[in-house]
Formats: structure tokens, sequence, C-alpha cells
């Protein structure tokens, strides 16, 4: 009895939590609607601290943010929205749209064939959708194996087989597709810059040489860190290290 007062208990709070981020996510839709924006956000911000994370929520976040000019939460917010979704086309779209508004204009280094193969094949799901495909292929092709191994017809038996070597191999490029994207995706930090302005150096002391200055809405990639400070590296190649505060991973 006091197991199933418990998990009642778990049930209940559960979903009293999703209908109270349910009515915030819809008043601050409304405030967002009316161009109360400050107000639009504490609401949106209440539904984070409850650890309710959507790319929806944070597209949402970085709209209002992007409405009020803020480019570095803008920017931060619409990352996280991809990072979560990487199929979102409206949260590209804006983030295109924020990056016009950040001063530094990093041009990328020319990617190889595989890298455009990567991002537009593999990055465009989420490692768990590779791995859900993968585990899709894994029943299909089982299936497929025992049609054949009771099959008595020669010609259904060809095609049984045929089919399940095809589904071995989908099951085989799906999970290689599934550790690319998690590699990617999770083990790859990636981080925007707040501060109006800093300065990089080539060592991760204060009295070291500047090398060179960012921006705030500047995305980097965090590399190593040492103490307070982080190395990090920005789509042209270029590498330094910074002040930890002055950068929040996305």
């Amino acid at each position: 009895m006091k197991n199933f007062v418990v998990i009642a208990f778990i049930l209940f709070t559960s979903i009293g939590f999703s209908q109270s981020a349910e009515e915030l996510f819809n008043n601050a839709n409304k405030l967002f609607q009316q161009e109360k924006y400050e107000a639009a956000i504490d609401q949106y911000k209440l539904i984070e601290e409850l650890q309710l994370q959507s790319d929806e929520l944070f597209f949402n976040l970085g709209n209002a943010y992007y409405k009020l000019n803020k480019v570095a939460l803008a920017i931060y917010y619409f990352e996280k929205s991809l990072k979560l979704n990487p199929s979102n086309a409206d949260a590209k779209t804006n983030l295109a749209f924020a990056n016009r508004m950040a001063i530094d204009d990093i041009e990328e280094l020319p990617k190889t064939i595989f890298q455009d193969f990567y991002e537009a094949v593999i990055y465009k799901l989420r490692y768990d959708t590779w791995a859900k495909m993968a585990v899709v292929f894994s029943f299909f092709g089982a299936i497929i194996f025992l049609l054949y191994h009771f099959s008595y017809s020669s010609r259904k038996k060809l095609l049984y087989f045929n089919v399940s070597i095809l589904s071995g191999f989908l099951l085989v490029i799906s999970l290689a597709f599934a550790f690319k994207a998690y590699d990617y995706q999770v083990n790859r930090i990636e981080a925007i810059i707040f501060k109006q302005t800093t300065e990089i150096k080539n060592a991760p002391t204060l009295n070291s040489d500047t090398i060179f200055k960012l921006h705030e809405g500047t995305k980097v990639i965090v590399l190593d860190e040492i103490d307070d400070w982080k190395k990090i590296k920005l789509a042209d190649g270029k590498i330094g290290w910074l002040i930890a505060d002055y950068l929040k991973e996305i």
C-alpha cells in the first residue's frame, strides 16, 4: 500500500508540473504576442527552471531576446533549440538573422566533402533518432530472417534473404551515424561569448599576449579548461584562451 501511495504521489506531482508548465508556456506566448517581451521571458525562464526543456521553449526565448536586441542571449537560445532539434528550420532562419547582429564576422574554413556530407545528412538528426532507427532495422531484419527460415518457397527465400541483408546493412549504417552524431552533438562543447568585448590570450594568464579580440554573440568551440580559463577555437581555425566566465556553454 505504501508503494502505491508513493507512486500515486509521483504521478500526480508530475501531472501538476506538466499542467503548470503548459499554463506558463501559454501565458508567455500571449505576453510575447502583446509585445511584452520581458514578462514573456520571465514566464519562459520559470519553465526552464523546472528542467522541462524543449526546442520550442528555447526557440521562443531566442525570439524574445532577439526582440530586445540582446544578441548573445538570442543566439544562445537559438543554438540550444537546434541542439535539441537540428531540423528546426525556423530556429536556423532566426539564428541567421541574430548572427547578423553580432560584431564578429568569422569566416569558416573550407569544408571537405565528408564534412559537407556529415552536416547535410548525419547532423540533420539527433543521435538518439539514428539509434532508434538502428533498433527498428534490427527488429525488422530479425523478422525477415525468421520468414526466410520458415519459408518453403525458393523465390520467397531469395527475397527474404536479400531484404534481411539490406536491413543488416542499414542497421550498421544507422549505428555508425548514431555514434558520429553523438560525438558531434554531445562530446563537442560549443559556447557563446557573453562579454561585450574580450581579449583572447595565447596562454591562460592575464599577463600573456593578446592575439585577437572577440565580442558578444560569437560562437566558439571549447577545447580545454585550466582553472578559470578556457581554450577556445573559432570556425576560422584561430585558437586562444579567455576567462571562463566570459562565455556560456550551449
